[in-house]
């Protein structure tokens, strides 16, 4: 099918007290279930390292020209699976895997402080809870100033708000791996529904946020 639409979703590797990373878990799982026949879907798994996001984020952007991006990555606070609305370009102050952080504490020199995500994600929280699926979704607008936050601002910025970021809990608390990818299918699904529906657009803001997270 000459049409189909591309997808890429990507995960974490292990970092800290996650050995196991349930978002690269959750999107192997993703993987083995599909997006259906109409969208061709690229996973792979993301170091929790900030150079590596600044080289590997621009390369698959311009291999796959893909409709949308979505990271996904563990949240130890969550308990429900959180949908991102937004990233920010300031505040990385926190080391990666490879005990780096950028000296200007910033993703992108001379971005915008916040970058908005074209989908709403209140409209996919809200379909998706309402569809049956016993696994309960949430909407935040703080990815937690770490590698989930710095990847999503990246891609935000690189494919104009075409991106799209899903915090989920660690495995077992509540859901199984199973549950998760089952989650982020139906979650995924709508999201391409809405890309079909709504005019693209890419909207700034410059909310301040200053809450330190367990997030990836």
């Amino acid at each position: 099918m000459a049409n189909k639409k591309k997808v890429i979703v990507t995960g974490f590797e292990p970092f800290g007290e996650h050995a196991v990373n349930s978002s690269w878990v959750a999107v192997q799982e993703l993987e083995r279930l599909g997006l259906g026949e109409a969208v061709d879907l690229h996973v792979c798994e993301v170091p929790v390292e900030y150079q590596a996001v600044q080289s590997l984020l621009p390369s698959l952007w311009k291999e796959h020209q893909p409709q949308l991006v979505v990271h996904v990555g563990v949240s130890g606070l969550a308990t429900t699976v959180t949908l991102e609305q937004c990233a920010h370009n300031k505040g990385y102050k926190r080391l990666d895997n490879c005990s780096f952080c950028p000296s200007s504490q910033c993703c992108m020199d001379s971005g915008p402080d916040c970058i908005h995500s074209v989908l709403d994600m209140e409209t996919v929280c809200k379909r998706v809870n309402q569809s049956g699926l016993r696994v309960a979704l949430s909407v935040s607008k703080d990815a937690g100033r770490y590698l989930c936050d710095y990847t999503y601002y990246t891609s935000l910025y690189l494919g104009q708000g075409h991106s799209a970021f899903i915090h989920v809990p660690p495995l077992g608390k509540p859901y199984s791996s199973q549950d998760l990818g089952r989650a982020l299918q139906a979650t995924i699904q709508e999201m391409l529904k809405l890309l079909e529906l709504d005019p693209k657009h890419n909207k700034h803001c410059n909310h301040k946020h200053h809450h330190q997270h367990d997030y990836v």
